[in-house]
């Protein structure tokens, strides 16, 4: 079995987690940080704004199950491309929209995708950063597997990871694990 990684950005990182860990072909997601100035950072010190850090998963993936094109497509279903360093209330350059690329072959296939969709398929001008892959660092423990942990009992779980999963099953039901 043959493993990539993807690295992606989109609003917080619980809710990219919570989306990437129900997909066929998805191995582990992680949440982390990346893009940023600091060495170690904290999520305190990320949620500053300062450190350039954004909140980020890296997913591992067998592309013999499912393509880096679609986990980007996904990834543009289920977070919005086009608002400048948001997502909902989560605001802050941490909570920008970016891919960051681990090889040409991912850096080719990121810019193909924004310049397809860019066409038509958001009414405003998408704005996700695509940049080469920089050293990630790991979030906090008990941010990992925290929709799965937790989620029922959070009101942001409800209200913000709920709708995406929602959308998730929805859109993309036969590449979920345990699709038929």
């Amino acid at each position: 079995m043959t493993t990539e990684t993807a690295t992606l950005a989109g609003g917080c990182f619980w809710c990219l987690e919570a989306v990437f860990n129900r997909l066929q072909g998805v191995q582990s997601v992680e949440s982390g940080y990346m893009g940023g100035k600091s060495g170690k950072p904290t999520y305190e010190e990320v949620c500053t704004g300062r450190t350039g850090h954004a909140e980020v998963v890296r997913v591992a993936f067998d592309p013999g199950v499912i393509s880096y094109a679609d986990l980007l497509e996904v990834f543009f279903a289920t977070h919005d491309p086009t608002t400048l360093n948001r997502q909902g209330n989560d605001v802050g350059t941490q909570y920008r929209s970016a891919i960051f690329y681990h090889s040409p072959e991912q850096e080719r296939v990121a810019r193909e995708t924004v310049d397809k969709l860019g066409k038509g398929v958001f009414a405003n001008k998408i704005v996700t950063e695509i940049a080469p892959a920089s050293e990630f660092h790991p979030a906090e423990d008990y941010h990992r597997q925290y929709y799965d942990r937790v989620g029922a009992s959070n009101p942001y779980c409800t209200f913000v990871i709920d709708p995406k999963v929602a959308k998730l099953r929805q859109k993309f039901a036969a590449r979920l694990k345990g699709a038929a």
